[in-house]
C-alpha cells in the first residue's frame, strides 16, 4: 500500500461542475484530492480488505440476529421500546438492504481493524462509484497511469443490478429518495442513487424530508401529495424513531431501504456486542459499554456516543489523559469505549478505508486523508489503483 502524489488534472473543476459533483470542494477546504493517490496490490485488496469485509458484515448480521430477540440488548442499543416490535419484524421478513460502508483502519500489511458500521446512511458514494472512476479513466488514457491499473469499484455497476432485483419484489411502485434540505453533499448522494436507479429502469421521485407529509389515516405523502410506498430515506433511522411521525410508521405502509433492522448495525453499541460474541477475532478491536468495569483494563482507548457520526463527540484517552475531543450534538444516548488503534500514517495524513457492501457483497473502496486521528465529514478524499 503506497501514497504516490500525482498532478492533478488541469479542468479537473470545470469536469465536476459538468458532471454534478457540486460539492468537490466544501467550506473553501479541498474535499476531492487527487494530489496523490493510493496504490495496493491485488492480494491487498482480496486477502486483506475484501474477505475481511465479507467475515465483518456476516458477523454483524448474526449481532442483529441476537439484539433483535432480546430485551436487554434492544435497551443497550437504545432503541425506543414502542418500536422493537417493528425492528423485529423487519428482520423476520427479511427486509432488503441496498448498501452498507464499514470503516477500516488498514497499512498494507497485518489484518485490517474494524472502527465502525456505516449501515443506515453511509455518505461518499458518488465520489467512490462514479468520480475516481472517471479519475483512473483519464489518467490512464493520458498515459500518466499504466493500462493494466485497476481499481477496486463494482459500486455503480452492482448497485443498479440490485436496484432491478429490488424493482421485481415492488412490481410498478415508484422510488422515492429523500435527504434533509440545506445539505448538498446528502443531495449529491441520493442525486446519483437515483440517476442509477433510473438507468436501472425505476420509476423515481425525491421529497426532502422535511416536507414529508402524513395522512388522516397515518400513510405518508410526498409534496404532491403521492402516497409513498417505497422510499430510500439519507436520513437515520433513530432520528426517525425519535420524530413526531414514528407513532406512524407502522401505517404508513412504506417499505424502506434501508430496512428496520438496519438500526442496530448503524449503532456503536454493535462494537461491544462484536467483542463479546466474537471475542479476539483479528479483525475486531477490544470494545466495550462505558458502565462495563472491563472498559477499565484499557490504557489507551477511543469513547464513542452510540449515535455519532462524521467523527462528531470523538475522545481519545491516552494514558488516562485527552489527548482529542471533538465537537458535536451525540451523547446522551450514551458511550461505548473501544480500544484504541491508530490509523497508519503517510506522509502526514492519517488515512481511513471505507469498505463498500452492495446486497451483502464486498463492492469497492474508499479513502479518506486528515491531518487529525479522528476521520470527520470534511476529510479529504482520494483516490485509488490497484497495480501488481
Amino acid at each position: 500500500m503506497l501514497r504516490i502524489e500525482s498532478t492533478p488534472r488541469k479542468h479537473w473543476q470545470q469536469l465536476a461542475a459538468e458532471y454534478g459533483f457540486g460539492f468537490h470542494t466544501m467550506y473553501g477546504e479541498p474535499y476531492w484530492d487527487e494530489s496523490a493517490y493510493y496504490q495496493f496490490t491485488l492480494n491487498q485488496i482480496e486477502k486483506d480488505l475484501e474477505d475481511p469485509t465479507k467475515e465483518i458484515h456476516e458477523m454483524c448480521l448474526d449481532v442483529v440476529d441476537m439484539v433483535v430477540k432480546d430485551d436487554y440488548w434492544l435497551k443497550r442499543f437504545q432503541i425506543p421500546e414502542a418500536m422493537w416490535q417493528n425492528v423485529l419484524d423487519s428482520w423476520k421478513r427479511k427486509e432488503p438492504s441496498l448498501y452498507s460502508r464499514i470503516d477500516l483502519a488498514y497499512d498494507g500489511t497485518g489484518p485490517a481493524k474494524f472502527y465502525e458500521n456505516n449501515a443506515d446512511t453511509p455518505t461518499s458514494l458518488y465520489e467512490t462509484g462514479f468520480w475516481q472512476w472517471f479519475w483512473l479513466e483519464d489518467l490512464v488514457k493520458s498515459g500518466k497511469i499504466r493500462r493494466d491499473a485497476d481499481q477496486f469499484n463494482l459500486l455503480q455497476e452492482l448497485m443498479m443490478a440490485r436496484f432491478q432485483e429490488l424493482a421485481r419484489l415492488q412490481p410498478g411502485q415508484t422510488l422515492h429518495f429523500s435527504c434533509c434540505k440545506d445539505t448538498e453533499e446528502d443531495r449529491g448522494t441520493v442525486q446519483y442513487m437515483e440517476d442509477c436507479a433510473k438507468e436501472a429502469g425505476l420509476n423515481t421521485a425525491f421529497v426532502h424530508i422535511e416536507d414529508i407529509g402524513v395522512t388522516a389515516d397515518g400513510e405518508f405523502t410526498d409534496s404532491d401529495d403521492r402516497l409513498i410506498r417505497w422510499m430510500f430515506k439519507l436520513y437515520p433511522w433513530e432520528f426517525m424513531f425519535r420524530e413526531e411521525y414514528a407513532q406512524h410508521l407502522n401505517s404508513a405502509k412504506v417499505n424502506w431501504l434501508e430496512p428496520m433492522w438496519k438500526s442496530i448495525i448503524s449503532n456503536k453499541a454493535l462494537l461491544p456486542a462484536l467483542w463479546q460474541k466474537f471475542p479476539n477475532h483479528p479483525n475486531l478491536l477490544p470494545s466495550y459499554f462505558a458502565d462495563d468495569p472491563k472498559a477499565k483494563q484499557l490504557k489507551d482507548y477511543v469513547i464513542k456516543p452510540l449515535f455519532s457520526r462524521e467523527g462528531a463527540n470523538i475522545q481519545v484517552v491516552r494514558n488516562g489523559k485527552i489527548a482529542l475531543d471533538t465537537e458535536g450534538p451525540y451523547g446522551e444516548e450514551g458511550h461505548i469505549i473501544q480500544a484504541f488503534h491508530p490509523l497508519p500514517k503517510f506522509k502526514d495524513n492519517y488515512t481511513l478505508i471505507g469498505s463498500w457492501l452492495i446486497n451483502d457483497e464486498p463492492a469497492g473502496i474508499s479513502l479518506r486523508e486528515d491531518s487529525s486521528l479522528v476521520t470527520q465529514d470534511l476529510s479529504r478524499y482520494l483516490p485509488h489503483i490497484i497495480l501488481d
